[in-house]
């Protein structure tokens, strides 16, 4: 990272690298289980789901990305070992032992809650001690706000769907 952007970063940068490595290890734990979620799936709509799993999954990698590329910025070191991505995770994984379409829908609602939560905090944390980690948080939050709002409709459509056939 430059002199000057070093400089415009009003916080402690070592505690700001640990907390965008916890969110880097979840983006990547988000990733295989969207991933590996749509390639066991079964049952109803499962070509939706599997179709929206893995558009979460090339989303969730791209977070991953942008925020190696922060930490980097920042002077430190994305987590090189993927099994510290489980004892660094704000949000862990949840291994999609029941492929059901409705348990995967329900494992990753819950995953994108927390993500949300660990993007807010990660806002507040950074509204103003570091302006540029702000706004990629502020995109990424998005990001995740959309894809609880993608899986929770979907959910919802196989809802209707099993009432109307029961």
């Amino acid at each position: 990272m430059g002199t000057k952007g070093r400089e415009i970063v009003n916080m402690d940068v070592g505690k700001l690298v640990e907390l965008l490595n916890k969110a880097f290890a979840d983006e990547w734990l988000a990733y295989y289980q969207y991933w590996v979620g749509a390639e066991v799936a079964q049952g109803p709509m499962r070509q939706a789901v599997v179709d929206e799993l893995e558009e979460h999954a090339s989303e969730e990698l791209g977070h991953a990305g942008k925020l190696a590329e922060r930490i980097i910025q920042l002077g430190g070191h994305p987590l090189l070992k993927p099994e510290d991505w489980l004892t660094k995770s704000n949000c862990g994984y949840e291994s999609p032992e029941d492929p059901s379409v409705e348990r995967l829908l329900e494992q990753n609602i819950e995953g994108e809650q927390c993500a949300i939560e660990v993007y807010q905090q990660l806002l507040s944390i950074t509204k103003e001690a570091d302006p540029i980690t702000y706004h990629l948080v502020l995109e990424i939050l998005a990001d995740e706000v959309e894809h609880e709002e993608d899986l929770q409709a979907i959910s919802e459509d196989l809802g209707l769907m099993k009432e109307r056939k029961g």
